[in-house]
């Protein structure tokens, strides 16, 4: 077992919980998580979303982003400045579409949750693009 500085299990899932855990899921969850799809912009259901909470990977629950560090971008397309533990987000080299980007994804059970770009607020300069079907919202208290 592998725990995040926050003390979640961080231990892959294996490929048949994964299948579980999927098969509950709509197509449109489907093609974003487990096919690297994206959800329009302005679509998203927690584009503006401004309660107080966690934002969870939707296939396994872990943890991603706390509301605190979320921010209005402008791309259409929840945003957020830091996760909420560095070690709950996967970072891949994705050079799809012609352009190098910077995918991620859940470490836990590898959903592709969006991608990263270097041109955010203080205090990282990162932001972190999400799709909002790839994600559940957990209002605080």
């Amino acid at each position: 077992m592998t725990d995040s500085a926050s003390g979640y299990d961080l231990t892959p899932l294996t490929p048949e919980k994964v299948s579980e855990l999927a098969a509950g899921l709509t197509a449109e969850e489907r093609s974003v998580l487990l096919d690297h799809g994206t959800e329009r912009p302005f679509c998203g259901t927690l584009l503006d979303n401004k309660k107080s909470g966690t934002y969870h990977c939707r296939l396994c629950d872990l943890p991603l982003f706390s509301s605190a560090a979320k921010f209005d971008s402008g791309t259409g397309w929840p945003s957020f400045f830091q996760p909420f533990d560095p070690a709950h987000i996967r970072y891949l080299e994705d050079s799809s579409l012609g352009m190098v980007r910077t995918e991620i994804r859940c470490p836990r059970c590898d959903s592709h949750l969006g991608h990263v770009f270097p041109d955010g607020p203080a205090p990282t300069g990162q932001r972190y693009c999400l799709n909002s079907i790839a994600m559940v919202f957990r209002e605080q208290g």
